[in-house]
């Protein structure tokens, strides 16, 4: 009876222990990508009149993705934001991955800047581009379409999210609520065609001459 009792105990330890290395085993690991060289808009200025506790900088998971927030994001312009730049280049990533993923969206474009004002896009314009430099020197260009990976980050009740994207924070902000709006962002998932090629660095691209719409990223981080 005692051996039988003993067997069983090892027999439920070695279930045990191999459960724990299939969860370990299928555990994804977030490598984030540093962006703080790179801030255009701190974060302050960014959550002006901000209803609630905004995001201070730490590690947060929007749609089951781990993201670093910093103190700032990476803010492009438009011809509605004059002040920031059309690109911010050589984000430095010196990595392989399988996926990458982009905590996002734009200002204007969307929310109560409804069709017939000038802020308005219609979905379907490509508002910038992520371009992926390749260790070999090749490149692969990701674009970003409005309505298809971000839309403003003010928005109205009953507004479509983004067609290839997830919204994946929604809150308050009085600034936005005087034009009956909340905010809300946007995360992109791009799988990388090449997941054995180094990544050396990654490329920023705005449309600040040609469209409203500025886009803005937060955080990027990628995974095996």
């Amino acid at each position: 009876m005692n051996r039988l009792l003993v067997m069983s105990l090892i027999c439920c330890v070695l279930n045990l222990s191999f459960t724990y290395a299939e969860e370990k085993e299928n555990e994804t690991e977030f490598v984030q990508i540093d962006l703080s060289g790179k801030i255009t808009q701190s974060m302050a200025k960014k959550f002006a009149e901000y209803n609630k506790l905004s995001l201070p900088p730490d590690k947060y998971f929007f749609g089951d993705v781990e993201f670093e927030i910093g103190k700032g994001i990476v803010q492009l312009g438009s011809i509605y934001k004059k002040e920031c730049p059309d690109m911010v280049v050589n984000i430095e990533v010196n990595q392989k991955f399988g996926k990458l993923h982009f905590l996002h969206g734009t200002a204007f474009g969307g929310g109560a800047n409804v069709a017939g004002r000038a802020a308005h896009v219609e979905d379907g314009t490509r508002v910038g581009d992520y371009i992926i430099y390749y260790a070999d020197k090749s490149k692969e260009t990701i674009p970003i379409v409005y309505g298809e990976d971000v839309r403003d980050w003010w928005f109205l009740e009953g507004e479509k999210p983004p067609s290839r994207s997830k919204v994946v924070f929604e809150n308050d902000n009085k600034a936005a609520a005087r034009v009956k709006c909340r905010v809300r962002f946007y995360m992109t998932t791009w799988k990388n065609p090449r997941p054995d090629t180094q990544v050396t660095r990654i490329d920023f691209i705005g449309r600040k001459t040609e469209t409203a719409a500025a886009p803005f990223c937060m955080a990027m981080s990628h995974e095996k």
